[in-house]
């Protein structure tokens, strides 16, 4: 998986880009038990399907939540779900294209207390959290 490379955020909370469903049993034997995709489905020709990359996932034991999201819908319909997944306790990857609307989704999630420390780390990374900015006012 070498050209996907994948960033820590937090203890269990991890962030990719683009990810295929040949990727799932590895990620598996990584510790993986949630898989995210908050990317919408034909964003780019030839993108992985959420279908095709559920049913890898589930094939390889993963858990896996389609919670596709944009600038138009940030942070989307259920944060307070997609906040539960990232605080589970297990390991859980995020992706998207770049894994910058994960980062910015890990961010919003985040309570007052947690922001400032999680606006850091993803900064630090390199992320634009333009999203998880404007969102919070």
């Amino acid at each position: 998986m070498a050209q996907t490379p994948i960033i820590q955020l937090s203890e269990t909370v991890f962030v990719a880009g683009q990810i295929q469903p040949e990727h799932m049993s590895e990620l598996a034997a990584q510790g993986f038990k949630h898989i995210i995709c908050n990317r919408p489905d034909h964003e780019v020709p030839g993108q992985a399907t959420m279908d095709d990359m559920a049913e890898a996932a589930l094939s390889a034991g993963i858990n896996f939540t389609r919670y596709p999201i944009d600038a138009g819908n940030f942070p989307g319909q259920d944060l307070g779900a997609l906040t539960a997944l990232f605080d589970s306790g297990e390991r859980v990857l995020a992706y998207c294209r770049t894994g910058t609307r994960c980062a910015n989704l890990w961010v919003a999630s985040r309570d007052e207390a947690q922001q400032p420390a999680a606006i850091d780390v993803a900064r630090g990374i390199g992320f634009d959290l333009a999203l998880a900015l404007m969102w919070q006012g």
